[in-house]
Parts: C-alpha cells; structure tokens; sequence
C-alpha cells in the first residue's frame, strides 16, 4: 500500500513538472511581439506554404515565393533555421503570420543604419541603368549617382552592370525607402591612403606598378598607388603609336617610371619606353650608310614618306629619292601608309636622331646604263615632252628627259623662243651632248645633227672675195649685214667709206642692200669681218680694166676664151676620148665665156658710171679750192688707177679660164 502510495505522489510530481514547462513555455510565447524578429524552424515546406515553428502555441505559415529566388529555386527546406519577422500573434482569433522577406528587410535596413552611423561599407549589387545613375541592390533597392561611380564620373556607365562592389551609405529614409550610396567616396578613402605611402618613396626615377584608369587621345591616366599620373603617347614606345589604345586599356597592370613629379600640384609624369633599352643608342651598331633593309611605311608628307626599318627607328624617304626617272608630284602616287618598301640606308644623324632613306637606290639607276647605251655623240629620236623659255625638253627613254638649250637648236639662225622650231609632242632627232650622272641631267642638241656651215665658210666666203647683203644693225661701231640666213657679217665704221663717217647711222640705214668685201674669217668664233670701203675700191679698179680692153669687142673676147676651153678639154680627156665630140664641147665652153664676158662688161659700165660720178663731185670741189689744179689732178689719178685694176683684172680671168 504504501508502495502504491508513493507511485502514485511520484506521478503526480512528475504530471505537476510536465505542467509547469508546459505554462512557463506558454507564457514565453504569449511574450512574442507584433515586430519582432524570432528564430524559428522550417517544419515543413510545399508548393504554396512554408511552415515555420518559432516556439508559439501555434506554428506560423509563410509563402514558398518568399523563399524562391528570381531563377524560381526554394533556397530552404525542412529543419533548417530562419529568422522570421512577427507579422501577428494571431491573438484576435486568427493564426500565427510570419514574414522572411519582411525579417530579411529588417535586418538589411539595421544594416543599413549601422553602415551610414560607423561610415563603414556595405556590399551590394548594380542591377541596372536609371536616370542619373544606377541601381544598386543592398537587399532593399539603392540609388548610385553617376558622379560617385568613380572618382572621375565615367563616360559610360553600362560596364558596370552585374558588378558587386562595397559602398558608402550617404544617406537613408526607411519610411521612404530611399537609399543613396557612393562608390566615389570609399575610393577617396583608399585613394588618400595610397597616396600617403606613394608619396613618402615616390621620386624621380622610381619604378612603380600602376593600373590604367583612363585611355585618352594623348595618352593614359595611370593609378600609381593613390596617385593618378599621366603616361603621354611620345613616352609608350619608342616607335611610332597612332592611339594610346594600341598599347594600354583600362584595367592594365603595368610597369612604368616616374619621369617627373610635381609634390605641391601633386602631379606625375609616367614613362614606359623610358624601361627599354633606346634603339638610337646602338643604332650605328646596326645601320650603317648603304644597308639595305625593308620596311613599313608608317606617314605620308608633302614632302616624302615616314618608313618604320624596326621597332623605334623611323626614316624619311624624300620625295626626290623615290624614283630615279619619274618626277613624283606627291608620295602618295607612290607609297600608301602600311606598305612594304625596300630602302636603302642613305645617312644617319645620330644626335638628331634622323635617317635618310632612299626607294630608288634599291633599284638599278638607269642613268647609269644612259652613258653605255647612249654615248656622247649617238642620235635619238624622241617627243618633245614640255617646251620652256630657254628650251624644250624631249624623252629618250623610259623616264629620261634630256633639255635641248634654246642655244643649241639653230647653227645660224638666232631663236627667241623654242616654239619657233617645235611643239609639244613632236617627233624630233637630237644627239647626246653631255651626261651628268651624279645630277641625273641629260643635255642634248638639235642643231648638231646636221652639219655646222660655219665649218666650211672659209671655203664658201674666201677673204677678198665680195658679198651681197642686207644690213640687219646699225650701231655707233659699224653696221651688221646679213649675206645668208643666220649668217652676219659687221662693217667696223672705218670700213664703211673711204671717207671718214663720223656717225654710221647717217650714212646707211637697216634694210639697204649692200655690196662688201670679205676681209677675215674666224670659223671658232663665227665672226665674219666686211668692208664697204674695199668692196668700192675694188670695183673701181675692175671698170679701169673693163674699159682698156673695151676694143677687143664681146665677141673676140668670147671667141678667144671659148678657143681656150676648147685647148684645154682637147689636152684633160683621156686617149681614148680625146677626139669625141669636139664641136659640143667647144659649143659649150664658148657659150659659157661669152656669158661671163658680158656680165663683166656689164658690170665694168656700172663701175665705170660710179667712177664718174665720184670723178666729177671731186672736179666741183675743185672749181671752189685755191688749187684746182691740184684737185684735178688727183681726181685723174684715182679714176686712172681704178680703171688700170678693173682691166688687169679681167685680163688675169681671161688667162685662167
């Protein structure tokens, strides 16, 4: 009995413990808040709820979609541990509702409050493009602007989309929920940081590692620890760079040194060819005068082409150095930029870290083959390409235009202008005159083709012999006369009369034919000197002769050369021909005297009437001299001593022939 006494107080112990749990845990969770976040236990999980136990009389349900994520997979399941907002106890008579979402919310807006009160960041996720900026998401929706993506406001902002970075919260409303954050500011923090320990080594020469921030036109901005300096496009590489963005873009982690820094303005100059070895200092080692190299051509001048002939050492080919025949107006009708050029070395100025280069030594010079194929002396044929003032130029091979002088185109006639003797495009024949190699000039002659007549004009005009003429100059020295196209002869003022002419212009006139005597020739200098005053003397002499042997009669005279020539044909003929046709030949040579007897008398009328006239103007001077008789007398010797030459004159010709 009494064992069943004490079972029974025992499990009436026992059912007082039970009950007391059971009344302490039901006052607990009459203790849960409208509010409130609790932990609770994922009890079970279906297609539309999630049922969670968080210790209260009741379990609460919350929609599976709070639970989904946006590629529609539940990121819970049964038993695990959630942190639930209270949403209500159910105590009006309806059952537990809890919130994760709203839970979640809670806690990233705490989160929130504590980042923007400590200044401390927050993580989150740029999810798009708005107005003004971006959106960012922190768990709830936050604004980014523009101006605080980065320390300088980009110019694109559609590169950070998906990016998830850390932020500063600048400032909150959680009745709003609005949320502003900057990325600018957190970045100026690390920046000044950065720049603290930069500065306390940086100098100039320092090697640093910095990453690209910006690529411009001119050049890279270059993040060196805090510290933003630029890298201009002359100091990438010692070769030619056409944009910065051939050799950098943002995000590059790369090698440069400092070339110069400014600690009060705090600015830097970056270099990264300044890490290479110079290619101008060792370039005497590999290029020499007359190396031959190819290369490309990198920029087109007015005035030649830029060829690169290895990394970091350019040339200039001249405009003139690109073809040995073609005249090149512009490179561009013979280079593009990009192409593949054979060239020549032609000097370096190593200080001044030029190169001379050269297109057309790559390739044989065919003024060099000119003076083989074409010698000095050797006729061409070619067209007349251009005519200028002072000549005209003619093509005699492929490229090769020779000029022939306005000098060289006539032996005798004087040429004012080259359009006198050819057009543009005329066929012509010229002969080589000379050949300059070295200045790439061909000088040719047109004249020289046919024979100088000045080489046998002592034969044509022997000295003594008399010249018809008209006279083309009259100057205060004498007067020129013409005797045959191109061919001048000058009358010095002492040889126009026999008296003395004080002005030569009063005494003849351009235009006047005249009579003169040949009294020298210079074939080397083409001067002919003539006499007036010889040519009259002459004449006098011959008309005396004419007329002391005017008795003889024309036909005695024709008749006694005509007997002579007959003589002589009789005694050249050879043996076998001395007896044909003797009757013709005497016919023709007494046919030819009788012809030239009667243009000497004629001839020796002239001279005589001349004679005359010059006789009787020195009579009428006489009748007004005190000695007349003085006058006369002269008057008679000078017609007397005239005629006499004129016979013997005759005479000596009668004998000849």
């Amino acid at each position: 009995m009494l064992e069943e006494k004490a079972g029974d107080q025992n499990g009436k112990q026992q059912g007082l413990e039970s009950f007391s749990e059971l009344f302490e845990a039901s006052v607990g969770a009459v203790g849960i808040e409208t509010g409130e976040i609790v932990k609770g236990t994922i009890v079970s999980v279906d297609t539309a709820t999630v049922t969670v136990d968080v210790g209260y009389k009741s379990e609460g349900m919350i929609p599976v979609g709070e639970f989904t994520s946006p590629q529609g997979e539940t990121s819970v399941a049964e038993g695990d541990s959630v942190e639930v907002l209270v949403v209500s106890t159910g105590s009006a008579g309806g059952g537990l509702v809890l919130s994760f979402r709203r839970a979640k919310e809670a806690v990233i807006w705490k989160n929130i409050e504590e980042a923007f009160n400590s200044e401390t960041p927050i993580e989150g996720t740029v999810i798009g493009k708005v107005k003004g900026g971006l959106s960012v998401d922190l768990g709830v929706t936050a604004f980014l602007p523009g101006s605080h993506v980065e320390i300088r406001p980009p110019r694109g902002l559609d590169r950070y989309v998906g990016e998830t970075q850390e932020y500063a919260v600048l400032k909150f409303n959680r009745a709003r929920g609005n949320v502003v954050v900057s990325r600018k500011v957190l970045l100026e923090k690390e920046r000044n940081v950065q720049m603290d320990k930069t500065l306390a080594v940086l100098d100039e020469g320092v090697v640093l590692e910095g990453v690209v921030k910006n690529v411009t036109d001119y050049g890279a901005f270059v993040d060196v620890g805090g510290l933003d300096g630029l890298l201009h496009v002359t100091d990438m590489s010692y070769g030619r760079i056409t944009s910065p963005s051939e050799r950098v873009k943002p995000g590059d982690v790369i090698k440069v040194v400092v070339l110069k820094f400014d600690a009060e303005a705090r600015r830097v100059s970056l270099g990264m060819k300044q890490l290479q070895e110079d290619p101008w200092e060792t370039i005497t080692d590999r290029l020499f005068p007359g190396s031959r190299l190819q290369g490309k051509v990198v920029s087109i001048v007015d005035y030649g082409a830029f060829v690169e002939v290895e990394e970091g050492i350019e040339g200039l080919v001249h405009v003139s150095e690109m073809s040995w025949t073609t005249r090149v107006t512009h490179p561009s009708k013979v280079v593009s930029v990009n192409d593949e050029v054979d060239v020549v070395v032609l000097g370096i100025d190593q200080s001044s870290r030029r190169v001379s280069l050269g297109m057309k030594q790559a390739t044989s010079n065919p003024w060099e083959q000119l003076p083989i194929d074409h010698p000095v002396g050797t006729q061409l044929s070619g067209t007349v390409t251009s005519v200028t003032d002072f000549g005209f130029f003619v093509n005699v091979a492929d490229g090769i235009d020779g000029l022939v002088h306005v000098s060289d185109m006539h032996w005798t006639k004087r040429v004012s202008h080259p359009s006198e003797v050819v057009d543009k495009g005329s066929a012509v024949e010229v002969m080589v005159l000379s050949i300059d190699v070295p200045n790439e000039r061909l000088s040719l002659g047109l004249k020289q083709v046919s024979e100088d007549p000045w080489n046998n004009m002592d034969h044509r005009y022997p000295v003594g012999c008399t010249v018809q003429g008209k006279v083309t100059n009259v100057t205060d020295f004498g007067a020129f006369v013409e005797i045959e196209e191109g061919v001048e002869g000058m009358v010095h003022v002492s040889e126009l009369s026999t008296e003395r002419v004080e002005d030569p212009r009063e005494f003849i006139n351009v235009g006047e034919v005249v009579s003169a005597q040949v009294l020298g020739l210079d074939r080397e200098e083409k001067k002919i000197s003539l006499s007036l005053k010889s040519a009259i003397q002459d004449g006098a002499g011959q008309v005396q002769q004419a007329a002391s042997g005017a008795d003889m009669g024309s036909t005695g005279s024709a008749f006694n050369l005509g007997a002579m020539l007959s003589e002589q044909l009789q005694r050249d003929a050879p043996e076998g021909e001395a007896g044909a046709e003797p009757d013709e030949q005497e016919a023709v040579a007494v046919e030819e005297a009788t012809a030239e007897t009667v243009a000497v008398e004629e001839a020796a009328e002239e001279v005589a009437e001349e004679v005359a006239e010059e006789a009787a103007a020195v009579e009428e001077a006489a009748v007004a001299s005190e000695s007349d008789e003085e006058v006369l007398d002269s008057a008679g010797d000078i017609g007397g001593e005239e005629l006499q030459t004129v016979a013997e004159d005759i005479d000596a010709d009668d004998e000849k022939n």
